[in-house]
């Protein structure tokens, strides 16, 4: 479902992703784990045309977007879930995810995403600057879901939320996967999170992967060293 090929990156003249080959199946929930600065958010750009790719083929389905301008991307379904969130924190709750409805043509708010997060429907009139961080965390995924993607990208989503409501994220994502079949790929360095959700798990190290294993074969004890500053 998300195939990316020698994808390189780069800041200026600094280079941050070298060729990267990346294959994640259809229903698939790749953890991506990396200490600060190994590359998993200008990852998460590049794929989405945030930051421009020096080289490189991505391909969502058979559709190459590698090309594409990032509203583009969307359309042809990829949704971001960026890191610190970015909701319209003076808009209300149902029309933040109303601004993710443009691609589909649609103009209300299915009730399977009120569903999924029943918090947003009960605060669906309030402010998004109103919300905590966990249900601010909640309103961003919804949004990313009302473009109805295929694949999904979640940058860093436990960042400044409680233990609880990580633990109920890790559930919803995997609920969402199973009802929707969407192809979840999430930057992470919580560890305990991403043996929670993830089928695969990946380690960033200076723009390149150096580990890839499936949950649950993975050593623990390797990746934690990999996290470790």
């Amino acid at each position: 479902m998300l195939s990316i090929r020698n994808l390189t990156a780069a800041y200026g003249e600094s280079e941050v992703l070298h060729g990267l080959d990346l294959t994640v199946s259809p229903g698939q929930i790749v953890a991506i784990m990396g200490r600060n600065g190994m590359g998993k958010t200008t990852l998460m750009k590049t794929l989405m045309g945030i930051v421009p790719a020096r080289s490189g083929e991505i391909d969502i389905g058979r559709t190459p977007v590698a090309g594409l301008k990032p509203h583009a991307r969307v359309a042809s379904g990829l949704a971001y879930v960026p890191q610190g969130r970015q909701i319209f924190s003076a808009m209300t709750v149902e029309e933040n995810v109303e601004t993710g409805l443009t691609v589909t043509g649609r103009t209300k708010v299915p009730q399977d995403i009120y569903e999924l997060f029943p918090v947003l429907l009960e605060m669906r009139r309030r402010r998004g600057g109103n919300l905590s961080g966990g249900q601010q965390q909640q309103l961003a995924i919804a949004r990313a879901l009302a473009s109805e993607p295929k694949v999904l990208l979640l940058d860093e989503p436990t960042e400044g939320i409680q233990p609880s409501i990580i633990r109920e994220m890790a559930r919803t994502l995997r609920r969402i996967r199973d009802e929707r079949g969407l192809t979840i790929v999430v930057s992470e360095q919580v560890l305990s999170f991403a043996l929670d959700v993830a089928d695969r798990v990946l380690v960033l190290e200076k723009g390149e992967i150096v580990h890839d294993s499936p949950r649950a074969g993975i050593d623990e004890a390797k990746v934690s060293k990999f996290l470790s500053v």
